[in-house]
């Protein structure tokens, strides 16, 4: 099957119908880790055959020997983990104690993935008919046929397999996953072409992916960004290590509460890019009151909003810059000094630009989301002096429906958005106010809008196109129009009058 996304949906499919009961929270590190574990024994085998043959550079190599594959950024995988011997047991009833034992041998030979892989095959509520067959039918993706594309097959099918995920979870999948389209246009937006990149509430990982494609995208290596990371939820935290396992990703991901418990606390961050969850009431703040970070006021008990944005900006270095999705509340709610802190964010010429989203983007929550994107130096550093401005851009008419229920942004909507946040700040192409989608507001027309962060307050209307038709002569064809219909009401009034006096109701 040559065709990516056919690939990637005959295998969902497949995948879904063995799923029988099964929750797709569980079941996803089912799928997952069975293609992790398919890749890296393809990875291997590729350069095992290369050890047998034993020609060239590969001279003399031992081919069992588990610092040759080291030496190749490639994972050791023990006989009894190699995916042929495996699937050749996978109608054995042991299957899924085999894969667990084989899950346990690859951590304990290759330290980066300690605690990583799912050891969850033997559970005894796992239908085994069904394991075997998912077996063979991950089997059938040759991850080896082309090494130079293998990885970036593999990418492809995790990244498409964990939206689908998400979708099928509902609500608690976007604790896991931000759809694509978002992170790509936040990455888009901030530019992380070298040094510390940081993500609070990092999921599974889509972020840095994100950051390193852009990389490599535009020459660039990915050996230049550091990747740090927190999430309080352990399989989560498992899911994120294996996403950047399978692209040589090495990144400092670390599990723990981040408000509670700062995993990164002397970290100073060029870039932040989060999705942090939306309202969270449960965040601790009754113990956080005296924290440091926060610098622009104490953010409610009951709302972690702005408890998020101040964390963030706390960990931004003296000319960093960061990209936040939030709950559209948070650009003009009032409610427990959040106003205040708004407004002392704003002061502090800390809010760069503010980007309203389209609703139903998200695979988890109906409720209205929009961009922050912030920069501790605004007067001069790569950039023109934009201190006394604000970008607000309105992109709730952009987006594509892709199914049913969700948008995504396509790639023209995405080039559309970051190329006028990059013209306004100076980076070539001129920029200029569009009615109805971007406006560089000036902090005291923010200042006369009570420092409500809305982009629809300052954008205005798209402006229609003038037809040439003279006002007065529109005027009279719509009050005509009008007449008409206003006419067909009262006849359509009378004729429903009649027939009902017809059955006996006079009214």
């Amino acid at each position: 099957m040559t065709n990516n996304n056919e690939l990637e949906k005959t295998l969902w499919a497949a995948a879904d119908k063995l799923r029988s009961n099964m929750d797709a929270a569980e079941y996803k590190h089912v799928v997952l880790g069975l293609i992790f574990l398919k890749y890296i024994s393809d990875a291997f085998n590729s350069l095992y055959q290369k050890l047998v043959e034993n020609k060239g550079e590969y001279e003399g190599a031992d081919p069992e020997d588990a610092d040759e594959y080291l030496a190749n950024n490639v994972f050791f995988v023990p006989e009894t983990a190699r995916w042929q011997y495996l699937q050749d047991r996978a109608k054995q009833p042991e299957i899924g104690k085999f894969l667990d034992d084989a899950m346990d041998a690859i951590e304990r030979i290759n330290p980066p993935l300690k605690g990583v892989l799912p050891k969850i095959y033997a559970d005894p509520d796992l239908n085994k008919a069904r394991l075997g067959e998912l077996i063979d039918l991950i089997g059938t993706i040759g991850f080896q046929k082309d090494p130079s594309k293998s990885q970036d097959l593999l990418g492809r099918v995790y990244e498409y397999f964990l939206g689908q995920f998400a979708d099928a979870e509902g609500k608690k999948g976007g604790q896991f996953y931000t759809p694509a389209s978002i992170v790509k246009l936040l990455v888009e937006m901030i530019e992380p072409f070298n040094g510390r990149v940081y993500d609070g509430c990092c999921g599974s990982g889509g972020m840095f992916v994100q950051s390193e494609k852009f990389v490599v995208n535009h020459q660039g290596s990915i050996k230049d960004l550091s990747i740090y990371g927190q999430e309080s939820n352990p399989t989560t935290l498992r899911l994120a290590r294996m996403n950047l396992a399978i692209r040589g990703i090495d990144a400092q991901l670390e599990l723990g509460d981040t408000f509670l418990n700062d995993r990164h606390p002397d970290l100073k961050a060029d870039f932040v890019l989060a999705n942090p969850p939306f309202n969270v009431s449960d965040w601790s703040g009754e113990q956080l009151r005296d924290d440091i970070r926060w610098t622009y006021g104490v953010p409610p008990e009951g709302n972690a909003n702005y408890a998020w944005l101040q964390h963030f900006i706390y960990k931004l270095n003296p000319t960093g810059t960061a990209g936040i999705v939030l709950a559209n509340g948070s650009m003009n709610s009032n409610t427990s000094g959040e106003g205040d802190i708004r407004k002392n964010m704003i002061e502090a010429g800390i809010v760069d630009c503010m980007v309203a989203l389209p609703a139903q983007l998200f695979y988890n929550t109906m409720i209205p989301a929009c961009l922050w994107f912030l920069a501790r130096d605004r007067t001069n550093h790569k950039f023109r002096n934009r201190s006394n401005e604000i970008l607000f851009i309105d992109a709730r008419k952009l987006g594509t429906m892709v199914t049913r229920r969700n948008k995504a942004f396509t790639d023209e909507d995405i080039a559309q958005i970051s190329d006028t946040y990059h013209a306004w700040r100076g980076e070539g192409s001129e920029y200029a106010d569009l009615p109805g989608f971007c406006k560089a507001a000036t902090l005291d027309e923010v200042r006369a809008n009570n420092y409500v962060l809305m982009p629809g307050r300052y954008v205005g209307t798209e402006e229609a196109e003038d037809d040439g038709v003279p006002f007065e002569e529109k005027m009279a064809t719509l009050t005509a129009q009008l007449s008409e219909q206003f006419a067909k009401g009262i006849e359509l009034q009378e004729r429903i009058r009649e027939n009902l006096k017809g059955i006996g109701y006079d009214l």
